[in-house]
């Protein structure tokens, strides 16, 4: 059955919900059932025990705020007098004040919304519906000035798209082409340019006479010249790790401890500070405790990390304020540069999404459609996620299915579009701004001349196995070596230590193997690269006799172990980290390993009737191709680390460009997902999302429910409801002891529900009873209104609406079940 709402006469713009809900009007009777409102009468109260003379008061700071760089002036701000709003606000010159009572339940005074709580989850329904609303009211105008805003409403979403794909490709170029000089000067500089990277100084690849080292400036009596370049080469390291860091923990937030959080970004030790309450059978609601027994509050850092597993639970509609911010995606850009460039075990990749994920939000500011709605603002977040895949590793086709896998949460069909849209955009982008040099926008290219031969398949199915192997115990060796070596109170306390000790560890490593001095990118690309002899081999990766393959097995085999403990003890330090290339980097040194040892067998045994002619292929040497088994390899131990599948060959596809090894990429990919999974039913982000205690409901995973609902849910607690069955005057203490006992128990994003003669007629959220409580004057002495009464006067005079009227806060039954 449709119930018809009633409309002003003097707006052709259909109600708000709040409206809805308002405007019901039923005949008044003693008896009460779960379909009665509040109130029948749609009149406004003008009941106010005090002075109706008081001025409004602006909303006191809260209590329950976060802290990130400074105090805000209230949690619940309004976006008003933002610069961003600002300029929004005086480009668009038909903006208008509506009437409070047409907007949502959010909304009280024109442009002010009551936001989000820190650490709590958005209303899908409420922002459906209010969205709902908003495109009906715009398409009830015929005239051609509607028709048009009707249009530029559906482009807007588009606009978007297309604005955030290029920044974050522009974004990522700026990256690539900073970190690139950074990282070589641990070696000298270009006496052409300070600016200048060793590849653009040295183009043919070797040493130049424009290269110029530290040894030929800084001179130590005694002390040999490879001792003074590896000593600077070691503080530099460690120089621009500490900067990366310090430049991270300026994006420090201070959540209070009425959040019960177990631990925060990827701090894998931190343990749960929630306060022992004792309840009887989980129904009594615990008491306050007094304040010298209170937790200190707990810390995290927006911008360290790769921010992955963050993006995917706000995009399944948890809160976490600041943490897609302006001040976030500078500092993580800025330290991105860094820590990428200090040499430590880690990637770019990961950040980009997070970095293109800052930008999606910022940039829905420009239209309230989507700034003022969660909801709908969470779709331009998934295409903004998609194209910082498509950024970092050219694959805009591979973005799409990451959104699509990893992600992404509620992802319809437009959404799909509109992400593929946003990643062409930052491809082509990508393409005219050519960061790397080579009119190509991934970051390295391999072609691969050869088929693979048919006995390589079991080579393939051993290399997928190894490589869900190798994922499955890093995510174990992270957790232990976080859980004991972080536990240290020093390095609790100052995070800066701990990357300090792991950046001197790495310079002092790294800097005597070649294959862990060079930076990540270029040596996954050596070692996915086939040998070609008109090619220089840098690395030595190419064994042209059978007696060498050994001696290159041996430096593999190093390398391999170097980079694996480095990449376990890197991960979760407070610097801006992503795991996807160094997880490649490992698992490409073991598969390179793997390629060798069997091109080894096979020019061991030429005349074994398993291997054909494959000893005397072409060259004489083998048909194995070392460089597959290398990239294999990676992609499986990438997918041992973060599940990721389809997405995953996709990426492995658009890096190679070639279709005859899309069958064992996809082989090998899929025999490392289920290796990973038997002995590590978790991902990292599944990981790090369980630790850090985040609200995530995994739609990857059915619930298996074998209990009554009876025994899952506590007893009715009777000091956490609110009864008018009395009088529909309640007063505001009494409002704020209930509110503070949802504090307590950690239900920031709770409500309490209303009932009268012992039926449930409403519903008000925590967060909008503690702004609305925030707003009275004084809470002792003031009786708030929880239903809609009769209006006493006619008068329709009043510009503020009444702050002790509550009923606009309050869910009715009827959107309850909508609801559920």
């Amino acid at each position: 059955m449709t119930q018809a709402f009633p409309e002003s006469a003097d707006s052709s713009s259909p109600p708000s919900p709040t409206f809805r809900r308002t405007g019901l009007s039923r005949s008044h009777s003693n008896m009460s059932d779960e379909r009665t409102p509040l109130l029948p009468s749609a009149g406004r109260s003008r009941i106010r025990l005090q002075s109706a003379a008081e001025p409004a008061r602006l909303p006191r700071l809260s209590s329950h705020q976060s802290i990130n760089g400074s105090l805000r002036a209230s949690r619940h701000h309004s976006r008003t007098g933002s610069w961003g709003q600002r300029l929004v606000t005086a480009l668009k010159s038909d903006r208008k004040h509506k009437d409070s009572m047409r907007e949502s339940k959010t909304s009280l005074y024109p442009d002010d919304r009551v936001w989000y709580d820190q650490f709590t989850s958005t209303d899908w329904v409420h922002d459906s519906i209010a969205d709902a609303y908003r495109v009906k009211a715009l398409r009830s105008r015929k005239d051609l000035r509607g028709r048009i805003k009707a249009t530029f409403d559906g482009a807007q979403g588009w606009i978007l798209s297309a604005v955030v794909g290029f920044l974050a490709a522009v974004i990522a170029y700026a990256v690539d082409v900073s970190e690139a000089p950074v990282f070589d000067w641990k070696d000298g500089y270009c006496s052409n340019g300070f600016l200048i990277s060793e590849k653009n100084c040295c183009p043919q690849g070797d040493r130049c006479p424009a290269w110029e080292s530290w040894s030929n400036f800084v001179q130590i009596p005694g002390v040999s010249e490879k001792f003074v370049e590896f000593g600077i080469f070691v503080c530099l390291v460690v120089s621009f790790s500490t900067l990366s860091c310090l430049l991270t923990l300026t994006t420090k937030t201070i959540v209070p401890s009425t959040y019960h959080i177990s631990t925060l970004d990827e701090n894998l030790a931190a343990t749960s500070s929630r306060p022992n309450l004792a309840q009887d059978d989980g129904a009594a609601s615990p008491s306050l405790a007094p304040d010298e027994v209170l937790t200190p509050p707990m810390v995290y850092y927006s911008a360290a990390g790769s921010g992955v597993a963050e993006v995917r639970v706000i995009l399944s509609g948890f809160v976490l304020h600041g943490f897609l911010g302006v001040k976030t995606l500078i500092i993580k850009t800025l330290a991105l540069v860094l820590s990428v460039a200090s040499g430590l075990s880690l990637g770019k990749e990961g950040p980009f999404v997070h970095i293109a994920t800052c930008v999606g939000n910022i940039a829905c500011r420009l239209f309230s459609k989507y700034d003022s709605n969660d909801g709908k603002r969470r779709e331009v977040l998934s295409a903004a996620a998609a194209a910082g895949v498509a950024v970092a590793f050219g694959a805009p086709i591979g973005g799409v299915l990451f959104c699509l896998e990893e992600v992404a949460y509620f992802f319809p069909a437009k959404t799909l579009f509109r992400t593929f849209f946003c990643c062409i955009t930052a491809a082509l982008t990508l393409k005219f701004l050519n960061p790397y040099g080579t009119n190509k926008i991934v970051m390295f290219e391999v072609r691969y001349l050869t088929d693979w031969e048919f006995f390589e398949i079991a080579a393939f199915i051993i290399v997928g196995v190894l490589g869900g192997a190798a994922g499955a115990i890093f995510i174990k060796a992270s957790r232990s070596w976080a859980k004991s070596f972080r536990k240290i109170p020093i390095i609790k306390k100052w995070p800066i230590a701990e990357v300090m000790l792991v950046a001197l560890i790495t310079g002092l490593v790294s800097y005597w193997n070649p294959y862990t001095k060079v930076p990540v990118a270029k040596l996954l690309f050596n070692l996915a690269s086939p040998c070609d002899i008109n090619k220089p081999d840098d690395l030595g990766l190419c064994p042209t006799d059978i007696d060498e393959i050994f001696p290159v097995v041996g430096n593999l085999a190093i390398a391999f172990f170097i980079k694996g403990i480095l990449t376990i003890i890197t991960f979760g330090i407070k610097v801006p980290a992503g795991i996807y290339v160094p997880s490649m980097v490992v698992g490409g040194l073991g598969g390179r390993l793997i390629g060798h040892l069997i091109q080894w067998v096979v020019l061991r045994f030429p005349t074994s009737p398993i291997f054909g002619n494959c000893a005397a292929y072409v060259t004489g040497q083998s048909c194995i191709t070392p460089g597959v088994y290398a990239l294999i390899a990676a992609g499986s131990t990438m997918c041992g680390v973060t599940r990721l599948s389809v997405t995953l060959v996709v990426i492995l596809f658009e890096l190679t460009g070639s279709l005859d090894y899309v069958l064992p990429f996809s082989l090998a990919i899929l025999v490392s997902k289920w290796t990973a999974d038997f002995m590590e039913p978790l991902s990292i982000y599944d990981l790090l999302t369980n630790l850090n205690s985040y609200p995530f409901l995994n739609n990857k995973h059915k619930p298996i429910f074998t209990s009554d609902l009876a025994d899952i849910l506590p007893r009715v607690r009777r000091e956490r409801i609110i009864d008018i069955s009395s009088s529909p005057l309640v007063s505001a203490s009494s409002l704020r002891r209930k509110l503070e006992l949802l504090h307590q128990a950690g239900e920031v994003d709770g409500g309490l529900p209303i009932i009268r003669d012992e039926v449930l007629v409403g519903l008000i959220p925590a967060p909008d009873l503690e702004y609305a409580l925030d707003n009275l004057d004084d809470e002792t002495e003031t009786l708030c209104l929880m239903a809609r009464v009769t209006s006493f006067d006619d008068s329709d005079n009043e510009v503020m609406p009444d702050p002790t009227d509550f009923s606009t806060y309050i869910d009715p039954v009827s959107t309850l079940m909508v609801a559920l």
